[in-house]
């Protein structure tokens, strides 16, 4: 008698949350270093409020081609605007300044402190449970982060003014991410996406036409990739699968992969800026290496967890997405 196989699961999906972590940590991480680039030939807040207006152009008129018309309502409008000032125009904007003195590294390091924020966080707004081996991690972490970043300024390798304003900007990302969770905003992502870089555009704009000069900004093709990189790739790809982590995984799972920033940003720095690479820098890694281990993990068996007790779904919208949004 033959061995009988198992009938393959009638409609399996094919599963992109791996490849949708790996493209975004990619794209996250190496964002730092493209934006440091640019910022040789280019004044910071001119260069963000740029970005920021072409890649709303671009995804609005994705979204007209789709031919779908505009499914977003007033409130998820004036959401996405929020969303916009605190994801983009004040941590990149904070970012960006504080790079011109900071290493592209050590900002994908700081950035990388978002879980921890986040996770203590959401325990207390938005109900996501923290538990000991959950903190166990988020402590590891932020250990090995705080650990290369005080090695690098005790070495007198990073300003500390440029490093405050990495940290200031971390403070409005952990914001934005919490505001996305708390607020649920159902939409759709290319429109929300569109209106969160338009916002953040206008609110740059008149910023940078009053501080910064156009005549400070030197052609080059260098400026006009990295450009491209960021405006294209990074704000609308980028972001989007950011927003698809987070209402797949929840706050906490989905900012725990800015663990993986550390060793990416710091790779991407010394590959395309010849930044400067410490051993103590890939000590650091190893407790954030296995902080990223019990973070995801407990977060992903939590998020999994919720499934079962799931608030009524609205139409066309799966049980996990209803779950999580």
């Amino acid at each position: 008698m033959g061995i009988a196989l198992p009938p393959i699961a009638a409609g399996r999906r094919f599963n992109a949350l791996p490849i949708a972590i790996v493209t975004f940590c990619l794209l996250w991480s190496s964002a730092f270093a493209a934006a440091k680039l640019t910022l040789a030939y280019s004044p910071p807040l001119l260069l963000l409020a740029a970005r920021f207006l072409l890649a709303a152009a671009v995804m609005l008129a994705a979204v007209g081609l789709r031919g779908k018309g505009w499914p977003i309502n007033r409130r998820d409008l004036i959401v996405f605007a929020v969303l916009g000032i605190a994801n983009n125009a004040v941590y990149l904007g904070l970012n960006y300044v504080g790079m011109q003195t900071t290493s592209a590294g050590v900002t994908a390091i700081i950035s990388s402190a978002n879980p921890v924020l986040t996770a203590l966080l959401a325990a207390f707004f938005l109900s996501e449970p923290l538990t000991w081996r959950k903190a166990a991690g988020l402590l590891l972490g932020v250990g090995g982060v705080v650990f290369i970043v005080q090695s690098r300024i005790s070495g007198k390798l990073e300003d500390p003014v440029g490093i405050a304003c990495t940290v200031a900007g971390l403070l409005a990302l952990v914001t934005g991410t919490i505001l996305f969770k708390r607020l649920a905003p159902t939409s759709d992502l290319w429109v929300g996406n569109a209106i969160q870089n338009l916002a953040a555009g206008v609110a740059l704009l008149p910023l940078a036409l009053t501080f910064e000069r156009v005549s400070d900004v030197v052609p080059d093709w260098r400026l006009w990739a990295g450009f491209a990189y960021s405006a294209l790739l990074v704000s609308v790809f980028g972001y989007l699968l950011w927003f698809y982590l987070l209402r797949t995984c929840g706050a906490t799972g989905a900012s725990a992969y800015h663990f993986l920033m550390p060793p990416l940003g710091v790779m991407f720095g010394w590959l395309l800026l010849g930044e400067r690479l410490e051993p103590v820098d890939l000590l650091g890694v190893l407790p954030v290496a296995f902080g990223i281990y019990l973070v995801t993990r407990t977060a992903s068996a939590a998020d999994l967890k919720s499934l079962h007790h799931l608030p009524h779904a609205r139409p066309g919208t799966s049980n996990r997405q209803a779950a999580l949004e």
